[in-house]
């Protein structure tokens, strides 16, 4: 099933296979990397129950962890998210660790709404 004959799944580090089906999302991020101290904001451009990709000018490097609050239509998810990919100048893919249980219906009507409209 793997488009490059598996040569992706033997680099280090490397996760090649999503756990949760991405959609195309915008909503507001705002991140509290919990190391620095150091805080960012960007959009999201998709979402899955396993985490989404915010674009941002300044990213953190991959493994940091942030407390982090997804912002759309008056809703909010927050969460604690590891940094699994980077891409400089453009944005960074996060796995979400811990959804904060507020949040989790929130994010779950998201992703119902997503499925329905795609």
């Amino acid at each position: 099933m793997e488009s490059n004959g598996g040569k992706r799944a033997k680099e280090p580090g490397v996760r090649n296979r999503r756990y949760s089906n991405r959609y195309p999302f915008a909503a507001d991020a705002e991140m509290l990397e919990l190391q620095s101290g150091s805080r960012l904001s960007g959009v999201t451009s998709d979402l899955s129950l396993g985490g989404c990709f915010v674009c941002a000018r300044r990213t953190l490097e991959s493994g940091a962890r942030v407390r982090g609050t997804l912002m759309r239509e008056g809703e909010k998810v927050r969460m604690l998210a590891v940094v699994r990919v980077v891409k400089p100048q453009v944005g960074m893919g996060l796995e979400f660790l811990d959804i904060d249980p507020d949040s989790s219906a929130t994010l779950l009507t998201w992703i119902e709404n997503l499925r329905k409209s795609s």
